[in-house]
């Protein structure tokens, strides 16, 4: 069975080594046998990859690209050790990302990263947050 896509105007999408634009309409494409394929939305560049969660995508996503662990796997590693050193709570994301990319389970990993990406976002809004409403109560603290 063949793998629906559609494509909104000029959107993007990679399927195996090879970047496909749409043109100026809604196209339909129809994709049969094995290859990797991502949509514009889910590509990571090495300019968006800004947070350490992010890096770990492109790093995953490289790797699902050429559907190889092989330079990446080093790279991964230290990326995911470093945010685990960082935020310990993050291993219960890294874990299941770590064992789709052993079983050569690329795409799910991708998934299983955007779950950490979300979670990283979450302590980071959370680690801001509480800083500006420690500033708050410090701004309008009655002098003694």
């Amino acid at each position: 069975m063949a793998l629906k896509v559609e494509l909104k105007p000029c959107e993007r999408i990679i399927i195996g080594n090879a970047v496909v634009t749409n043109g100026e309409h809604r196209t339909r494409l129809y994709i049969e046998g094995e290859a990797a394929i991502l949509r514009e939305k889910d590509i990571l560049t090495p300019e968006t990859a800004d947070t350490p969660a992010k890096r770990i995508y492109l790093a995953v996503q490289l790797m699902y690209l050429e559907n190889d662990i092989g330079a990446m796997h080093e790279t991964y590693l230290e990326l995911t050790r470093d945010i685990v050193t960082a935020a310990p709570s993050t291993v219960k994301f890294v874990e299941p990302i770590s064992e789709q990319v052993l079983s050569g389970a690329f795409y799910k990993a991708l998934k299983e990263t955007k779950a950490l990406i979300a979670y990283e976002s979450e302590l980071m809004n959370n680690a801001s947050g509480s800083t500006g409403v420690l500033a708050d109560r410090q701004d309008h603290r009655q002098p003694a």
